[in-house]
């Protein structure tokens, strides 16, 4: 039989085979999992995402008046959380205080049982008026991490149009710093 000459036969050949083995599979063992990247949202804002976005649009009703507000959104799931931003753009500074009123008492009856503390939360180069609020959604009489966790502010163009930005973490991220990363990394383009 006639022997044949492999190349793993080669001397060190099977131990730096092995060791790029063990590398790529310690790789693949530590990718992150939140692999956060600069996302644009529009040509006034943008986000820290920690994964590829999805974006889409819908139509939102304003309940009591009859109005619709057409809503882009980017968002992703990571670390056992949804992270999103919507936007809703195109209004007059005279209008943005009253419509944010009507996003905001939308957005609340979908989580009519849930109890929202409010807070401040200025941010620099975003506009003054409607100032920004966070949202903490708990659930009723739970101790239980917060359902949601919710940015709102404004940004102005240079012509003066307003766009309504509604940022938020649904569920709990499993790195205790997520929600902070997230929304620190709305920022002006």
């Amino acid at each position: 039989m006639a022997s044949q000459t492999f190349p793993s036969r080669r001397p060190g050949f099977v131990p730096r085979l092995a060791a790029t083995l063990a590398l790529a599979s310690l790789a693949m063992a530590c990718s992150p999992v939140f692999n956060w990247r600069e996302v644009p949202l529009d040509g006034q804002v943008k986000a820290l995402l920690p994964c590829k976005p999805d974006r889409a649009e819908r139509e939102l009703p304003l309940a009591p008046e009859g109005l619709k507000a057409t809503i882009g959104m980017a968002g992703c799931m990571a670390g056992g959380a949804t992270f999103a931003v919507a936007q809703w753009p195109g209004l007059t500074a005279e209008e943005a205080p009253e419509r944010l009123k009507l996003w905001q008492r939308a957005t609340r009856a979908q989580w009519e049982r849930a109890i929202v503390q409010a807070s401040e939360a200025p941010m620099a180069a975003m506009a003054v008026a409607p100032p920004a609020q966070h949202w903490l959604l708990l659930a009723e009489g739970d101790a239980a991490p917060p359902l949601a966790r919710m940015r709102w502010f404004a940004r102005a163009d240079a012509q003066g149009r307003v766009t309504l930005y509604q940022a938020t973490v649904l569920g709990e991220p499993s790195a205790a710093d997520a929600a902070a990363t997230f929304f620190d990394g709305l920022q002006p383009r």
